[in-house]
């Protein structure tokens, strides 16, 4: 399967996501959506990641910023997560991970000496007309959410 490029249009993808909604990206044509992929529901550096994005969340809408978050995590576990964190924004599951190879985030980490197969934290700022125009990967969560940001005004007024 081919990855996604800078500068390229995104392919067309649709992916549950809480709330139950189907969230397919050519129904965000006309809006910048932020896709951010995080490894897993309830552990400190997601949270922390997804109340950064909740924090700035008014920001980012009036930048017309879509939000969206997404792992290989369940549906259930990701409402009791946005519940339990107040997220304004949806979750998308991704449990065959087909959105997660569109975008090449699954890596091998070492998590506890072991080697494991998992999500590697990654955004991707997507312009209006759907074409790819940043990636971060490898984030580190401090700041990250700000440098998002900037990317868009940078955008916007690009």
């Amino acid at each position: 399967m081919k990855t996604v490029a800078l500068d390229k249009p995104v392919p067309d993808f649709e992916l549950s996501a809480t709330g139950d909604k189907q969230i397919r990206l050519s129904d965000l044509r006309g809006k910048t959506v932020v896709l951010y992929f995080y490894p897993k529901d309830n552990t400190p550096g997601c949270t922390l990641e997804g109340q950064d994005f909740r924090d700035q969340h008014a920001k980012l809408k009036r930048r017309n910023a879509v939000v969206l978050g997404i792992s290989r995590d369940s549906l259930k576990s990701h409402e009791k997560f946005k519940c339990e964190q107040e997220f304004p924004f949806d979750l998308l599951s991704d449990p065959d991970e087909r959105l997660c190879a569109l975008f090449g985030v699954m890596k091998m980490k070492n998590m506890y000496g072991k080697q494991v197969r998992g999500i590697e934290r990654s955004t991707f700022l997507i312009d209006a007309e759907g074409v790819l125009r940043r990636e971060w990967r490898g984030v580190k969560v401090e700041g990250h959410v700000d440098e998002v940001l900037e990317a868009i005004k940078a955008l916007d007024e690009g």
